[in-house]
């Protein structure tokens, strides 16, 4: 077999240059030149490495999709061993199958990607009378070929077709074409377009579009792009919308701005309407220059012109602005499409919602929400997705939840993406009960949760202290053949580490590595904090050590979590140096590291911190004043309830010490008024508890002071007392350890009811609580019984207690311990 006859330029132009007759006719006394073989294409473009597909019975063709016969023969020719015959294959089919027949059976293959049997198949039909292979059949081979990078076996086939009679057509010409195209042989795809006029056979929309798109992906000049666009509109050849967007996609790779306004004025001038598409490659080209507004003339024009263009087109154009955060210049888009009547659709919405809520404009996401509904634009489950994300981001748990029932009352399906963000709000939030709900809801319906919706169950249980119930969801998790993930484990670690249960993390720790799950950073801050919290200083520290043998870069978490070890430990020089260590990496402290190092901090830049500044200071106690507090408050509540418990640790640690328990007890009712600390309270007939185990000392020692004066007022009421109070200061398996006592919490507390009221003590069957019984709860408060008593009398001795206990406390911290 002969290679392709190509035509040979030693050097190829830039530009598809016009030849003269006498270059190719031998009329009128020229001569006839003969074109010189290209001869070795597989240098030109080698083809890929094909394995050997080998018979498969297994891989037999849909029922019904072809007929009778054609599904006989493939299914025959599929189970076919490599060398296996084809001819016995077409034994009993003989003389029934038509061309047409062939064709689909090509094409089957061709889907596939199974270009063995088709050669085999079509060498088959060469050697045949009653099967010749017509034009149609020869382009199908050359197109399989070509796709399979195998220009070689392409090139013969095209060859093959004068020795075989079949004349050569646009059909057979796209086909080689195409092949050389679709493998970035731009030139030679140029050479073929040439030789086709050469041979006076016209090229189709569909040649000039395989052409254009080889040479614009090629890196072939702009010019040369105009000329075989020109010659194609020369030759009555109309471009359609594949040959604009294609030119607009090489005007977006190339930055070629002014070309791109001026190939889309062409195609509206002849009334070719753009798709998707075309606005993205104009989007990318005038965004890249930053002249986006040219994209809004644009889509004027087309409004002017009477042509509407779809909302799909407005969309593109908002998407461009919202990822540069261009609120304004969005709006404006927003409104051209509705002065020029074009409906906005659930996707428009979407682009605007998720705008807005990352800048955290959540009023103008409710309105848009509110417009949307109005506007009768269904919202679909990706537009609740993306507020459930909002939301949740911003801090509005509750919001989120009441979405996901509206969502359903709507009877909008919710997918996994649905539940996964509505349950990682919960976890976020600490609203366990909504996060059991949610994923009863999903047995329900049948629906396996992913990794991702239990850790958001665990986080949930875990902001709740509820540490058995995260434990029993990590439990179902593997029953239900769900592989917990990095951040699964990390969350477990992390619900432990705020309660101090170190113990526990160490565990999930060992468990990691049974399964082969690495540490990363985070892993290793849950386990600074739970060390730190249960007073493990060395081991916190030695954590810390770890982190930087395993390479892992600390992150501004780290260095917090380092510093309140210091500030635990009563380390002042080390707290100074850890916190100019933070700033000198540029780190911008956290309102929690201020609170930390007790500073009073007025003007930092962030309003958090000049808030709580203040509110340190005490010049936010009135009232109206307070607001801004409680502002601020709700801002940072959009961190999450692990972020807000470390927060109000360290703002009442700096209360307690400076004795301002006063402002202290109303932070500490802010917290729990934002669902922070719900264990904190327990009371029933038989027990009232006060469970501080997640606080720092300060934070502790104001819970307990409330609790004791809340406990005063309900006695000197004629409330009946428990038959027990109890402080839990420990949790987990160090309940029952007698070096739990050394739990700076622990110490704390106990310190501070020794002072209020001997008789609370530890009892010998728990470490972890300390106790005083109901006999001895009478004879403490009996003082307040009597007429000729002070009713304040108690809340002054506990009063005068707590500022003791304080002054003992800071005296040890600057001795260097707790």
């Amino acid at each position: 077999m002969t290679k392709l006859a190509m035509f040979y330029r030693p050097l190829l132009s830039p530009f598809v240059c016009p030849r003269s007759a006498a270059d190719f006719y031998p009329c009128r006394g020229y001569h006839f030149r003969i074109p010189e073989l290209r001869r070795g294409l597989s240098v030109v473009a080698k083809s890929r490495n094909k394995e050997l597909i080998l018979g498969n019975p297994s891989v037999t063709v849909e029922k019904g999709k072809y007929s009778y016969d054609v599904e006989t023969l493939i299914n025959k020719l599929s189970s076919l061993p490599p060398r296996g015959s084809i001819a016995r294959c077409l034994d009993t089919l003989k003389n029934k199958l038509s061309l047409s027949d062939f064709s689909s059976v090509f094409k089957e293959f061709a889907q596939r990607g199974d270009w063995q049997r088709s050669l085999r198949l079509f060498k088959y039909m060469q050697r045949q009378i009653w099967c010749k292979p017509n034009e149609h059949i020869y382009a199908l081979v050359i197109g399989i070929l070509g796709r399979e990078g195998l220009l070689d076996k392409s090139a013969e086939i095209f060859d093959e077709m004068s020795a075989h009679s079949v004349p050569r057509t646009v059909l057979s010409y796209t086909s080689i074409v195409n092949a050389y195209g679709r493998n970035g042989q731009y030139e030679t795809a140029i050479e073929l377009l040439d030789r086709m006029k050469v041979e006076r056979i016209l090229p189709n929309i569909l040649t000039y579009n395989t052409v254009i798109n080889a040479c614009a992906r090629g890196g072939y000049p702009w010019e040369g792009l105009l000329n075989l666009f020109g010659d194609m509109r020369h030759e009555g050849v109309h471009p359609d919308l594949i040959t604009y967007n294609t030119l607009l996609s090489a005007c977006s790779t190339r930055g070629l701005v002014d070309e791109a306004h001026m190939v889309f004025r062409t195609m509206n001038d002849s009334g070719v309407l753009p798709d998707i598409t075309t606005y993205r490659y104009l989007v990318e080209t005038f965004g890249k220059s930053g002249k986006l507004e040219k994209v809004s003339e644009s889509l004027r024009e087309m409004e002017a012109a009477g042509n509407l263009p779809e909302a799909m087109s407005y969309n593109v154009l908002l998407e461009a602005y919202a990822g540069s955060g261009k609120i304004n210049e969005a709006m404006n888009v927003f409104r051209q499409m509705q002065a020029a009547g074009c409906m906005p659709n659930a996707g428009t919405y979407g682009i605007l919602l998720n705008l807005f809520g990352r800048h955290g404009r959540y009023d103008e996401v409710r309105e848009l929400f509110l417009d949307m509904k109005v506007s009768n634009t269904e919202p679909n489950a990706d537009s609740y997705n993306i507020l459930i994300q909002v939301f949740g981001e911003g801090g509005y748990f509750k919001e989120v939840v009441t979405l996901f029932h509206d969502m359903v009352e709507e009877n909008v399906e919710p997918n996994m993406e649905t539940y996964e963000g509505l349950i990682h709000a919960c976890g976020k939030g600490g609203l366990h009960e909504d996060a059991k709900k949610i994923l009863h809801h999903m047995n329900d319906k049948g629906l396996t949760p992913t990794s991702k919706v239990y850790t958001g169950v665990i986080e949930a249980y875990g902001q709740a202290a509820l540490y058995e119930e995260a434990v029993v969801a990590f439990n179902t998790m593997n029953e239900v053949g769900s592989s917990p993930t990095i951040e699964t484990f990390n969350s477990l670690i992390h619900s432990f580490a705020r309660g101090g249960l170190y113990k526990e993390t160490e565990s999930i720790l060992s468990r990691m590595n049974e399964l082969g799950v690495s540490k990363n950073r985070d892993s290793l801050n849950g386990v600074i904090e739970g060390y730190t919290q249960a007073g493990q200083f060395e081991d916190a520290l030695q954590a810390y050590v770890d982190m930087e043998k395993m390479r892992c870069d600390p992150d501004e978490y780290t260095l917090e979590a380092v510093l309140s070890v210091y500030s635990f430990a009563g380390l002042v020089d080390e707290c100074e140096r850890q916190f100019t260590e933070i700033m000198e990496l540029g780190i911008q402290p956290s309102v929690t590291c201020y609170c930390t190092m007790l500073a009073m901090v007025t003007n930092r830049g962030s309003t958090a911190h000049q808030v709580m500044g203040k509110m340190i200071k005490g010049d936010l106690d009135d009232s109206s004043n307070w607001q801004m507090v409680e502002y601020a408050f709700d801002k940072l509540s959009s961190e999450g309830c692990g972020f807000g418990i470390k927060f109000y640790n360290t703002v009442l640690e700096a209360l307690w010490y400076m004795n301002q328990k006063e402002r202290a007890a109303r932070v500490l009712h802010e917290a729990t008024k934002r669902g922070l600390y719900p264990e904190l309270f327990r009371r029933n007939s038989y027990i009232w508890s006060v469970d501080v185990h997640r606080m720092w000392p300060g934070g502790a020692c104001t819970a307990i002071s409330v609790w004791l004066n809340d406990m005063h007022d309900l006695l000197t009421n004629g409330e009946e007392p428990p038959q027990l109070a109890s402080v839990v200061v420990v949790r987990g398996m160090m309940e029952k350890n007698a070096s739990s006592r050394d739990f700076p919490v622990a110490k704390a507390a106990y310190a501070l009811l020794k002072d209020v009221s001997p008789p609370f003590l530890f009892p010998g069957w728990n470490k972890g609580r300390i106790i005083c019984q109901k006999s001895q709860l009478k004879r403490l408060f009996s003082k307040t019984k009597s007429p000729t008593d002070d009713s304040e009398s108690f809340r002054t001795r506990a009063t005068n207690a707590t500022n003791a206990t304080s002054k003992r406390l800071n005296s040890e911290l600057i001795a260097g311990g707790v």
